[in-house]
């Protein structure tokens, strides 16, 4: 019965320390996803909108916030569609085998899906070879996702 107990706790302590050790999917600041601006917004007004804390929504463990209820409709109802890829992480770190936040103003769509970088700098090196840095990051996504 000791024994039992004691795989049980061992199992527990290391569970519970895993969770802890793997970074989010979703890069959020303060619980939220892309600073809280719409991810919607960049697909429909071509640009960065900040969201509205009263139109928010949780996906993939973070809260999207929206700067109407048609956005937040044509998220709920296809989030996939509208979530930057690799979770919001620069998509040029990504590409490199990391992790980096994103600024929300360092974006672009490629293929009706949408990217964000670290900054705009960074996402000046991202538009001279779009294709071959999303090649690279769609085989690295795997592997990083849920690392720190």
């Amino acid at each position: 019965m000791k024994i039992n107990f004691l795989i049980l706790l061992l199992l527990t302590l290391f569970s519970v320390n895993m969770a802890f050790a793997q970074k989010p999917v979703v890069f959020s600041t303060n619980g939220k996803a892309i600073h809280g601006y719409d991810p919607v917004a960049y697909f429909t007004e071509g640009k960065p909108v900040k969201g509205d804390s009263l139109l928010t929504y949780t996906y993939d463990g973070a809260n999207w916030q929206f700067a109407s209820q048609a956005n937040l409709n044509l998220f709920r109802a296809d989030p996939a569609k509208y979530a930057p890829q690799y979770g919001g992480y620069c998509a040029f770190g990504t590409s490199r085998g990391y992790k980096a936040p994103t600024e929300p103003n360092a974006w672009t769509i490629e293929a009706g899906k949408l990217y964000l970088n670290y900054n705009t700098k960074v996402r000046e090196t991202w538009d001279k070879d779009r294709a071959g840095y999303i090649e690279k990051a769609d085989k690295q996504w795997n592997e990083i996702k849920t690392t720190k």
